[in-house]
């Protein structure tokens, strides 16, 4: 999304037709999740995430487990591929750690800060949220899919080496 209007109480953003078919716009309503971008030169840790959506997800269930929260989301399938165990996942702007992946969902654990600070605090069974998947896997699986030959360890090597 792009800002075009900054309000003394928010901000307007102009999105694409394409943006308004796939997004959950219900989520967007009161409140969202903004996270600054990091600059060329910075130190580099943590996810690595650049703010588009590839997909809707599904929550299907929420657990308490006391001091975390479980979240299992469901997805096409098509798109558990780029849904990595222990790789990034942003749902609605919140930037993530998987923890398991099934062959039609995965789980998050979500601890209590983020419940409370960000839109997990609204999210109930049933919610929709926007999702973006594991960017490494989408670029990995985008090479293999387009190879014109199988690849050969010296070539997964080389592959990896650039990430």
């Amino acid at each position: 999304m792009t800002v075009v209007k900054v309000l003394g109480d928010g901000f307007s953003v102009e999105l694409s037709p394409e943006s308004q078919k796939l997004l959950a716009m219900e989520n967007y309503k009161n409140e969202v999740h903004i996270e600054p971008a990091m600059m060329m030169g910075d130190r580099f840790e943590g996810h690595v995430v650049q703010g588009h959506v590839d997909t809707l997800g599904t929550i299907k269930e929420i657990k308490n487990n006391g001091n975390s929260f479980d979240v299992f989301i469901e997805v096409e399938k098509k798109f558990i591929a780029y849904i990595v165990p222990k790789g990034s996942i942003t749902i609605d702007g919140v930037s993530l750690t998987v923890n398991d992946v099934s062959a039609d969902s995965f789980r998050l654990t979500i601890i209590p800060h983020t419940m409370r600070e960000t839109l997990f605090k609204n999210y109930k069974k049933g919610s929709k949220v926007n999702i973006e998947t594991d960017m490494f896997a989408r670029y990995v699986a985008h090479i293999i899919t387009h190879q014109k030959s199988a690849l050969t360890w010296d070539e997964v090597d080389a592959m990896t080496a650039r990430f």
